[in-house]
């Protein structure tokens, strides 16, 4: 599948926002689901840089960064279009990657996720606590330069 990614625009909002949420609700079974709302895209993404993945059936997915530390807040695609690179090639969209330093927190429930992670050359760096449960820190390092 051929993927475009591209910055947001206003007129993805809300189905970003639909996008979140589901995938939360889906994914975070063990978070009671009235816990999610749509407008939490809106304030969880305020002052981020969000990208967004595109095929031919429309928006898979996204990825939202905190810029100043390198730190990738949310990468989410929607289940029909989860293993055929969407995650990939948001993750490859990144400025610098992959010679540059990025890290993340993943819920320790969220098994698939940290394959996913794990796969892309993240490393478990962390641990934690968060209103959604346990969580490790994840940091990407680029090998070393030969």
């Amino acid at each position: 599948m051929t993927w475009k990614i591209r910055p947001n625009c206003p007129e993805d909002v809300t189905q970003l926002a639909d996008i979140y949420l589901s995938v939360r609700r889906q994914t975070f079974t063990w978070v009671d689901p009235g816990k999610f709302h749509r407008e939490d895209f809106a304030a969880h993404t305020n002052g981020e840089v969000v990208s967004v993945c595109e095929g031919a059936d429309g928006i898979a997915g996204f990825i939202s960064i905190w810029a100043a530390d390198d730190f990738i807040h949310m990468l989410y695609i929607l289940p029909e279009f989860q293993g055929k690179g969407a995650g990939t090639a948001l993750l490859k969209s990144l400025p610098g990657w992959p010679e540059h330093n990025y890290r993340l927190k993943c819920l320790v429930n969220n098994r698939d996720a940290k394959a996913f992670y794990l796969a892309h050359g993240f490393q478990v760096t962390g641990r934690g606590a968060s209103p959604e449960g346990d969580y490790e820190e994840l940091s990407f390092t680029p090998a070393p330069v030969e």
